[in-house]
């Protein structure tokens, strides 16, 4: 898919072209990708408390360093990766959330020996169907749900950090769990299929 819709109508929470370019072609299309639900999920933990603009433009840098978010390899880094890390200016250098890195890649890859895929299980809080929301205005959009508050109990119980609610239901909408885009959106209709 191309970015040339400039003149079509959005969610208002877009703030410059490389916001625009993944509401218009990532946020809120179904996921089920291993490897991708995993770098939504270390990009949302990141975010908590900071933009999500920040992120993006920090997105790229994230994936050189982290290995293109694989699983298997970031859950085998030792103190001197860790270090390199935590020094590397390209990415958010927060010990607590490049830790937290490390510990979701180990248990991630327990949830797939579990369910025989990360997707099986993660979709399973939303009975593997997105839910279709109708909000009207940024204002009405929740920052968390019964079912994001399930999913993080859910995966601290497995181990998992950096998965409060409110983080939990910021990687619902990305991976398209959730269609949280206004009804007056263009891409409204076009996720829903």
């Amino acid at each position: 898919m191309t970015n040339d819709y400039a003149d079509k109508p959005r969610c208002a929470w877009i703030s410059d072209p490389l916001m625009r370019l993944y509401h218009d072609e990532e946020w809120g299309v179904e996921l089920h990708d291993d490897r991708k639900l995993f770098e939504f999920m270390v990009l949302d933990a990141f975010q908590a408390g900071l933009s999500w603009k920040t992120i993006l433009n920090k997105r790229e840098n994230f994936r050189l360093v982290f290995d293109n978010f694989e699983p298997e390899i970031i859950a085998g880094y030792n103190e001197e990766k860790y270090e390199q890390l935590l020094a590397d200016t390209g990415i958010i250098r927060n010990r607590a959330k490049i830790r937290a890195t490390i510990t979701n890649a180990k248990a991630f890859l327990e949830v797939q020996k579990e369910f025989g895929s990360f997707d099986k299980y993660i979709w399973s809080f939303v009975d593997h169907q997105p839910v279709i929301n109708s909000w009207h205005s940024l204002s009405e959009i929740p920052s968390k749900t019964g079912i994001s508050d399930l999913m993080s109990k859910n995966l601290t119980k497995r181990g998992f950090k950096f998965v409060g609610s409110t983080i939990c239901y910021s990687f619902m909408q990305a991976a398209g769990m959730v269609n949280d885009h206004v009804v007056g959106c263009f891409r409204y209709k076009e996720v829903n299929g």
